[in-house]
């Protein structure tokens, strides 16, 4: 694949991150190669790639004195800058890079120490801000006192003279990114720089970045999209990236668009509950000073795209300046590095109407707009170069023809190595074969899907992954949550699942109570909302209690959590209470 031609009248290094980051740092030094908006407004830190380089080379050479080359070490950082050098840190001393979230106390502990333990980290890397604090936490988690902390900001950039570029190659494991699984056992995607490489190469075939453009990112940088498309492919291109800490664009959506309007942006994006936030919290007098017209490409991925947000987007913000040419509806996951497929820049995403009922049955039926049982999908692009997808049926290994739903295989450079320390899970998502046995091997996504007319269309997911918001959760996670919450809930006997209502993703609970008699359940409710919102980060939209040994089950005891779903939507549960948040306010 020739990418020289994105980037006349220079052209970066295709061989690894270290290379083109060297590289932008020798052609252009003095150019911003990443801003922080510390308060997500007007106070921003900027680094040169000069800077960043230096940083870089004194954080490497840290670690290579602590002896840590061909070691795993957690970046536990708070959003900003000092990931960027954490990261690139790791990539130019040979060591593996394992993005995670700070711990906090009653929050993210247990995820962090099973990441930990996972990934035999041996060391932390972070900011003195997070070493002071978790002092006093490390008491509960043993295995985390034990590794080696570092605070990058405080090291001197007198040691990057000092670096010695270690030997990097196409097949070196640079880094272990997590996937938002169970915290009882956590899957690491491991990432060679080949995989990296391959990725933000397709990614600039995709989005044609300008040598003048620049990109706006706000999603946390332990996330695939937040650390594949907002720190490496932005390095890659050298153009300069806007970062802001994703709670300032959840608290106050604006910010997101005022800093593409400051920055003149070209390149931003995120999931597609982002642009529904914007139009719903974005006032009129919001409105005033935006100027969103240099927004060249609005990707939109990570969860399920939905055209009527799109449309919402463009009617909202198209008076301030934005295009619908610019929305770019996209497909990847972790396990590809990021994306698969994507659109054309500056054409308009592709819109297809469907049988709905031929659709829940998987087959494919084209219909008019107006038909009695439309369902309008939005598409995710074409394969990107160097890439091959496959629909398969995914009991009995087959390719299926076009006018079927089935699982999507995909195999591409991108792919990763596999997963960490797991090699039953590795064979079965990532070494998938077809049953002619002729073909190689592909990754099982996981995800439903169809191609029509060389789009992809994704139209739910095989397992019982909950996607709210641009979050991914287990649901037995959630459900051991639950259960904690209070003494009055059944063991083993709550479902958790997440529900289009309304054309939005929300997350449902539901639980059996106790047999015992009782007319107030506010405070078991109030419980399971405030303990799953502190320990998973995502608050529930609707709690159900229902009646002792009525939520559907398998003969083996396992939850149904279909049925659960079904008896939800058709109104057939047992209810003792229930609380739901569109009905708070």
């Amino acid at each position: 694949m020739d990418i020289d031609r994105f980037f006349t009248p220079h052209a970066p290094s295709n061989t690894t991150l270290v290379d083109s980051l060297r590289y932008w740092a020798e052609v252009q030094p003095s150019n911003p190669a990443f801003y922080f908006l510390n308060d997500g407004e007007l106070d921003e830190t900027c680094w040169t790639f000069e800077q960043l380089d230096e940083k870089a080379r004194a954080v490497a050479r840290k670690l290579q004195i602590l002896g840590l080359t061909g070691e795993r070490a957690l970046l536990l950082y708070p959003p900003g800058l000092d990931f960027v050098a954490g990261f690139f840190g790791c990539l130019y001393a040979g060591v593996v890079a394992v993005p995670a979230y700070p711990p906090r106390r009653n929050r993210n502990m247990a995820r962090v120490q099973a990441i930990s333990d996972n990934a035999e980290a041996k060391a932390a890397l972070t900011v003195h801000g997070v070493t002071d604090r978790v002092a006093g936490l490390l008491d509960e988690a043993p295995h985390l006192r034990d590794l080696t902390w570092l605070a990058t900001d405080q090291i001197s950039t007198d040691l990057a003279d000092d670096w010695e570029q270690p030997e990097i190659h196409g097949d070196m494991l640079t880094a272990i990114q997590y996937t938002s699984g169970s915290t009882g056992t956590p899957k690491g995607v491991m990432l060679a720089h080949r995989n990296m490489m391959h990725n933000v190469s397709i990614i600039a075939y995709g989005f044609e970045p300008a040598r003048n453009g620049v990109a706006a990112f706000w999603l946390p940088t332990y996330h695939d999209m937040g650390l594949v498309g907002g720190v490496l492919a932005p390095t890659f291109f050298g153009t300069p990236e806007v970062l802001m800490s994703p709670l300032a664009f959840l608290q106050k959506p604006v910010r997101w668009l005022r800093a593409i309007t400051r920055y003149r942006v070209t390149i931003s994006g995120g999931p597609n509950f982002a642009y529904d936030l914007c139009t719903q919290k974005v006032t009129d007098a919001q409105l005033e000073g935006l100027d969103l017209s240099t927004w060249d490409v609005a990707f939109n991925g990570a969860e399920p795209i939905r055209a009527s947000t799109l449309e919402k987007f463009v009617e909202r913000f198209g008076p301030v300046g934005f295009h619908a040419e610019a929305t770019y509806p996209c497909y990847g996951m972790a396990e590809t590095t990021l994306i698969v497929t994507g659109g054309k820049k500056s054409e308009m995403p592709v819109v297809r109407t469907f049988q709905g009922k031929a659709l829940d049955d998987h087959h494919i039926v084209p219909v008019a707009d107006d038909h009695e049982d439309a369902r309008k999908l939005i598409g995710c692009g074409q394969v990107l170069p160097e890439q091959q997808i496959r629909i398969v049926d995914p009991v009995y290994y087959r390719q299926l023809p076009e006018d079927r739903v089935g699982e999507i295989w995909v195999d591409s450079p991108s792919v990763a190595m596999g997963y960490w320390d797991n090699p039953g899970a590795t064979q079965e998502t990532f070494q998938a074969k077809l049953a002619d046995s002729i073909s190689g091997t592909y990754l099982r996504t996981g995800d439903l899907g169809f191609v029509h007319e060389g789009e992809l269309f994704v139209t739910g997911r095989l397992k019982d992954l909950i996607i709210v918001r641009g979050v991914n959760r287990y649901p037995q996670d959630i459900e051991l949550t639950v259960e904690r919450s209070s003494n009055r809930l059944q063991a083993g006997a709550v479902g958790a699942f997440a529900v289009d209502m309304n054309g939005r993703e929300r997350m449902i609970i539901v639980s059996e109570v106790e047999r015992a008699r009782r007319k107030d359940w506010s405070d078991v409710i109030q419980a399971i909302r405030r303990n799953v919102t502190a320990e998973h980060d995502l608050p529930p939209d609707g709690i159900i209690l229902v009646r002792f040994g009525s939520i559907p089950k398998t003969s083996s005891g396992k939850i149904q959590r279909h049925a659960c779903r079904d008896d939800f939507r058709d109104g057939s549960l047992s209810v003792v209470a229930q609380w739901f948040a569109w009905d708070a306010g």
